[in-house]
C-alpha cells in the first residue's frame, strides 16, 4: 500500500510539472483554438452553394444523405471538438526524435515509465487547453447556436462525453505505437504523414462517413471497419443521434476494442523497440 501510495504521490507531482508548464502557453491555446474554427467558414460557404445549388437557390428543407444544411454545420462545429481531443501534435515525431538522438536513454535508466509519462503530459496539455479554450469555444457555439435542433437527452450526451475520452485514449496510443516504430526505422516522418492523409479523409474530418452508405460497394463497410472513424465522426454523430439504440452500443464497444488493441501495440512495441536499442556516449 505504502508503495502504491508512493507511486501515486510521483505520478501527481509529474501531472502537477506537466500542466504547470502547459500554462505558459495559454495564449498559444486561445489562438490556436480561434484558427481551429476558420477552416469551417470554408466549409460553411462550399455546403451551403451545395445545398443552394440542389434547392434551386435556397438551401433550406433540402436534405443529402439525411443532413440539412444546418446537420451539416453542426456536424463541422462537433467534428472540430472530436479532433481537438483526438489529436497529438508531436507526439510520434518527438518520440521518434527522441529515440534517434539517444534522449531516450534517460527514461530507461530511471524508475519512470515511458508511456505513461509521456500520458500524463498529454493529459496535462488537454486540461490546460481546455481550460484555456473554454471562452473561444461557448463564443462560437454560442454564436453558431442557431445550426443545433438543441440538447439532446442526457444519456446520450453521456454517451458523447465517453466516445470522446475514448478519442482522446485512441489518438494517443496510436501515435505513440507510431513513435515507437522509431526504434525499427528511426525515421518515421514518411509514415507519419501517410497516417496524417488517412486521418484527414477516413476520420471524418472533411464529410460525415455515412455518406459513403450512397456509394454502394464496400467502401462504407471498410472506411467504418478502420479505427480512424472513432477520431472524429463518431462522436460527433453520437451527439446528432446519427447513431443511436443497439449501433450506438455496439459502436463503444468496438472503440473500447480499438483503444485496447493500440495500448497493447504501445507496449508490445516498447518492450521489444528496448531491447534492441542501442545508446552509445554519454
Amino acid at each position: 500500500m505504502a508503495e502504491l501510495a508512493a507511486r501515486a504521490s510521483t505520478w501527481w507531482a509529474i501531472f502537477q510539472i506537466n500542466f504547470y508548464e502547459k500554462l505558459v502557453y495559454r495564449g498559444d491555446f486561445m489562438l490556436g483554438t480561434l484558427m481551429r474554427f476558420l477552416p469551417i467558414v470554408t466549409q460553411i460557404f462550399l455546403w451551403s452553394a451545395i445545398f443552394s445549388a440542389r434547392g434551386g437557390g435556397d438551401s433550406a428543407g433540402e436534405e443529402i444523405v439525411g443532413y440539412t444544411y444546418y446537420n451539416i454545420v453542426a456536424y463541422y462545429l462537433l467534428s472540430t471538438i472530436s479532433r481537438a481531443f483526438s489529436s497529438m501534435p508531436g507526439l510520434a515525431s518527438g518520440i521518434a526524435l527522441q529515440i534517434r538522438e539517444g534522449e531516450i536513454k534517460k527514461y530507461l535508466i530511471q524508475p519512470l515509465d515511458l508511456i505513461s509519462f509521456f500520458l500524463l503530459n498529454r493529459v496535462a496539455h488537454k486540461l490546460t487547453y481546455y481550460i484555456v479554450a473554454a471562452v473561444p469555444f461557448a463564443i462560437v457555439f454560442f454564436i453558431c447556436r442557431g445550426y443545433f435542433e438543441g440538447w439532446p437527452p442526457t444519456h446520450v450526451l453521456c454517451a458523447y462525453a465517453f466516445s470522446l475520452i475514448l478519442s482522446f485514449m485512441l489518438g494517443f496510443f496510436m501515435e505513440a505505437t507510431i513513435g515507437m516504430i522509431g526504434f525499427w526505422f528511426l525515421e518515421v516522418r514518411s509514415l507519419l504523414f501517410v497516417y496524417m492523409l488517412f486521418t484527414f479523409f477516413l476520420s471524418g474530418h472533411m464529410f460525415p462517413l455515412d455518406m459513403l452508405n450512397e456509394l454502394g460497394g464496400p467502401w462504407s463497410t471498410i472506411v467504418k471497419s478502420l479505427p480512424l472513424m472513432y477520431l472524429a465522426y463518431f462522436p460527433a454523430a453520437v451527439f446528432l443521434e446519427k447513431i443511436t439504440g443497439a449501433e450506438l452500443m455496439w459502436g463503444l464497444i468496438v472503440q473500447v476494442g480499438w483503444v485496447v488493441f493500440f495500448i497493447i501495440a504501445s507496449r508490445l512495441a516498447f518492450h521489444y523497440g528496448v531491447k534492441q536499442y542501442s545508446a552509445y556516449g554519454g
